[in-house]
């Protein structure tokens, strides 16, 4: 039991299954937050409830209110990793059903769609073949509609899958009727283009091709949309697999390798150089550099030594460790990290789609309207075949055929334009967030910098040759494993070309290195290193070391046979775009915010080099407190947008109203995202949220024309006065008009 007792009340989490849509979420949650002492948030995109409950409830209590609402309820199974049995091939599998309905639905609609809307291919019997090819479609394809519609109604409500399965069978049943009952079926008939408006029994008239194609078109909306669903738990498996998968343990006098999860707390394990630690511990012997990057944003990386604590799945990028592990599996502080992934996307509102939120009152209407139609044409003597025939027409001209395109090829024009220009959107519900972001909270390491350590400048003393300097500190440095020491060695070898082989090369603990090197003896590291062999800077680069550290740099000193020589400043250097990105961001209506685990000095020098205001840095924040700026900004009315690309940015970016992650970052930050930006320039944000506003001004567009063309044509069908060939016109005109309009994104540029 995942249970969580907090006073008199305990929390746990349900697992939901059977939801089609948002309505059936509100449903849900409303049914839940009935029940006495019970406080219930459900969230369609992960299919979740949160739930808080207390006094005689228990959780059975709580399940069985769900499946008494018509869904599924458990408790959700714990995350597995990868690599475990069965965790990449389960997820496929629950979409394989839908796909095998889709795949259905569009080979068999396609041909029954071409043959209505084409006159001169009306064969003889074509209508039959048209009745043959949609029965699969309309009974098998589209069971996921009847099934919800069913349920809905046990319930006493109505969502786009009652419209949808209403429709579908009326215009099936009806098309079964003309075709063995009434003229339909002669050999020879034809559907003509006649645009006269006139009243007729409808004898004569089949609309398989509304039934066929609204089911294909709708499965491909749920189709992606299910795809975007199953992302969910992806950022949680990323976490998990940044971890080190085995560990060299010490026992029995002896070294043993084991997987992770055999590791207890107190058991001693041995950190060779390039090693990932497996979980977080205290160092018991050795000393080294750990990049700690990933978890934490500082970009400098962290000297350690006995005593000091060290965190699960940051690199040992020096020396060998023997590490005391002290919290292991879900006390770690990867593991906290994935439940503060878990709990922002559980808590974020589910964005429910124009269609359904409207279909909880046009569904009921459309279903009333027709009732009340086949009553008046009896009422008035018109006939039973006629009075059906206006009833049904009512039905089948609310189907949603342009509603069912409206999402997805605005979509999928949208996602595909933003895909060429390294832009990828996740699913509609980004969009919503899109519109009402205000601020745009930016992490510094790798997002607006490059996320390594450059060299950035080389003071010399008097009389001392710049290349002089980097050749020798350079051909010291590049022996060394440190990231410091390899900027170094990276920008000498840029500048001056190949580097000399150093002698006697050693490497001092926290301070540095010291070699010989084409016949000098060198020292390069802290300043402390040159004060153990008796040397002082000179007050000109000891000025130079201390502006250089105020602006949040690391000042590196270089001497050679006894004399200092240089100050070097190495820092994770600003890309070039990030302040031009920066005024983009600002042209779009959004306030900058830096935030980052880096010290104060790092976070306000970079602020200021890309325009960033003082007061909008948060410096020194670590990955549980970035979420908790994120929640502060959002209780201060703000709309949230957050851009990162670490580890230490996942939770954040999945409690942001909207997440976009640097396609060059980790994966854990790209599956917690909305949007993804394949570049690694932040230009790419401002291209990014404008993309997403046009794509979503042209979903609204498109659900707008869709159900003006229904409102517009129901009193028609109403009056007894919508010809079947009129009604198919109109209903292809107002799909095509969604097609076209959404194919209008495809002219999306990026800005220069």
């Amino acid at each position: 039991m995942s249970t969580v007792t907090t006073g008199p009340l305990a929390e746990v989490e349900l697992a939901i299954g059977g939801m089609t849509c948002a309505s059936c979420a509100a449903r849900v949650e409303k049914k839940l937050n009935r029940m006495d002492g019970v406080t219930a948030t459900v969230n369609y995109a992960t299919e979740k409830a949160k739930v808080s409950y207390g006094g005689d409830v228990s959780v059975p209590d709580l399940i069985a209110t769900v499946e008494a609402t018509g869904y599924t309820a458990r408790e959700p199974e714990p995350v597995r990793r990868a690599a475990e049995p069965d965790a990449e091939t389960r997820e496929p599998d629950e979409l394989r059903p839908l796909r095998q309905r889709l795949t259905t639905a569009v080979l068999l609609a396609v041909p029954v769609v071409v043959l209505a809307m084409v006159p001169a291919w009306q064969f003889d019997y074509w209508q039959w073949l048209s009745l043959t090819l949609t029965a699969p479609v309309v009974t098998y394809a589209a069971w996921p509609f009847h099934r919800a519609a069913f349920t809905n109604a046990r319930h006493g409500a109505a969502t786009m899958d009652t419209l949808i399965s209403v429709g579908t069978s009326a215009a099936f049943l009806w098309s079964l009727w003309a075709l063995f009952l009434g003229s339909a079926g002669t050999p020879g008939m034809t559907h003509p283009f006649e645009l006269t408006v006139a009243r007729g029994d409808g004898a004569g008239n089949i609309y398989l091709e509304a039934a066929a194609g609204v089911t294909a078109f709708i499965l491909a909306g749920r189709y992606f949309e299910a795809r975007a669903k199953r992302k969910a738990g992806a950022a949680l498996r990323a976490l998990l697999e940044l971890g080190a998968k085995d560990v060299t343990v010490l026992r029995d006098g002896g070294e043993q390798r084991i997987p992770v999860a055999e590791l207890r707390a107190a058991d001693r394990f041995l950190v060779r150089p390039g090693e990932k630690i497996a979980t977080d511990g205290t160092v018991v012997e050795g000393s080294s550099a750990v990049d700690a990057s990933m978890l934490t944003g500082e970009s400098v990386p962290v000297e350690v030594a006995v005593g000091d604590a060290v965190t699960g799945a940051t690199v040992n990028a020096g020396g060998r460790l023997v590490v005391e592990a002290t919290r292991v599996g879900a006390d770690t502080q990867l593991a906290r990290m994935a439940r503060l992934v878990e709990d922002a996307q559980n808590g974020k509102a589910a964005a429910q789609r124009l269609a359904d939120r409207v279909s909880a009152v046009f569904v009921p209407v459309v279903i009333a309207l027709a009732l009340a139609t086949l009553g008046f044409w009896v009422g008035n003597g018109a006939g039973a075949t006629a009075s059906f025939t206006a009833a049904v027409a009512v039905l089948i001209i609310a189907c949603p055929c342009a509603l069912g395109l409206a999402t997805p090829t605005a979509l999928m024009v949208g996602t595909g334009r933003g895909a060429q220009l390294g832009i990828l959107i996740k699913g509609p519900e980004v969009l919503e967030s899109t519109r009402r972001v205000d601020t745009v909270v930016l992490d510094k390491t790798g997002t607006v910098t490059t996320g390594r350590m450059t060299l950035l400048a080389v003071h010399t003393a008097d009389g001392v040759a710049e290349d002089e300097v980097l050749r020798l500190a350079g051909a010291l440095e590049h022996a060394s494993e440190h990231p410091i020491a390899q900027a170094v060695a990276a920008g000498a070898a840029d500048r001056v070309g190949p580097l000399p082989v150093p002698e006697d090369f050693a490497g001092v603990p926290g301070l540095g290195v010291q070699g010989v090197v084409e016949g000098h003896a060198v020292l390069v590291g802290r300043e402390r290193l040159l004060t153990e062999w008796a040397m002082e800077l000179p007050a000109g680069l000891a000025r130079t070391k201390a502006e250089a550290e105020a602006r949040g740099r690391t000042a590196v000193a270089v001497a050679w046979d006894g004399e200092p020589r240089a100050v070097l400043e190495v820092a994770d250097a600003v890309k070039d775009t990030s302040a031009e990105a920066v005024a983009r961001l600002r042209s779009l209506g959004l306030t900058p915010v830096l935030l980052t685990g880096d010290n104060e000095a790092v976070a306000r020098a970079v602020a200021a080099e890309v325009g960033i205001d003082a007061g909008h840095v948060f410096a020194e924040v670590m990955p549980q407190d970035k979420v908790d700026v994120v929640k502060r900004l959002q209780s201060e009315g703000r709309s949230v947008a957050m851009v990162g690309d670490g580890v230490n940015d996942a939770a954040a970016l999945a409690q942001a109203d909207l997440g976009l992650a640097m396609g060059t970052g980790t994966d854990a930050a790209i599956e917690a995202a909305d949007l993804t930006l394949v570049r690694g320039d932040l230009r790419a944000a401002a291209d990014a949220i404008r993309l997403a506003r046009r794509t979503l001004g042209t979903i609204r567009s498109n659900l707008f024309w869709a159900f003006a063309y229904n409102v517009a044509a129901l009193p028609l069908a109403a009056a007894g006065l919508l010809n079947p060939m009129i009604a198919g016109a109109a209903m292809a005109f107002s799909s095509v008009f969604v097609v076209a309009n959404s194919l209008r994104l495809r002219g999306f540029r990026a800005q220069g």
